[in-house]
């Protein structure tokens, strides 16, 4: 297997893995907060939906124009005004399986030498097709784990409150 179907395969798990790590948290395990400016799972998964958003374009525009300009944008503005705090996380998880797949799907079919093609970032400068493949398929694992660690923290925050009953 080339090293680009690898990065392929793992870009196109990512989702699969996001889910395995959500089995069974529901309630107010979806809305722990560990400390103030952190994440909640809820919030991890709304912001996975959104990123992907944004990747779809990137892809689309560095695959179709030539050295287009890729916008940045403020995590922390989307998550407070489009409310990622209250977002279904089921609905989350779908949009971003469903982008990821069609993403795939795009990405997969192109002959290696357009994974060269660039864009130019607004704050990173240029990128790849390449760059922003790893980028996403990092993305992705990042917060997989950032999911565990929350998932983890909240069990801990349970048992510390009834061993104090």
């Amino acid at each position: 297997m080339s090293q680009l179907s690898e990065l392929l395969e793992r870009f196109r798990r990512g989702p699969e893995l996001v889910a395995t790590l959500l089995t069974g948290a529901a309630g107010p395990e979806l809305d722990f907060v560990s400390a103030p400016g952190k994440w909640s799972v809820r919030q991890i998964v709304a912001h996975l939906s959104d990123s992907e958003v944004v990747g779809s374009d990137r892809f689309r525009r560095v695959i179709a124009e030539e050295n287009p300009t890729l916008m940045w944008f403020d995590q922390d503005a989307w998550a407070a005004k489009l409310n990622y705090a209250r977002r279904k996380t089921s609905e989350s998880l779908e949009t971003f399986r469903r982008l990821r797949a069609e993403n795939y799907e795009l990405l997969r079919e192109l002959p290696e030498a357009l994974f060269a093609r660039t864009g130019t970032h607004s704050q990173r400068g240029p990128m790849t097709l390449l760059d922003l493949l790893e980028g996403y398929a990092a993305h992705a694992e990042g917060h997989a784990r950032q999911i565990r660690e929350v998932r983890d923290q909240y069990r801990e925050a349970r048992r510390q409150t009834s061993g104090q009953s």
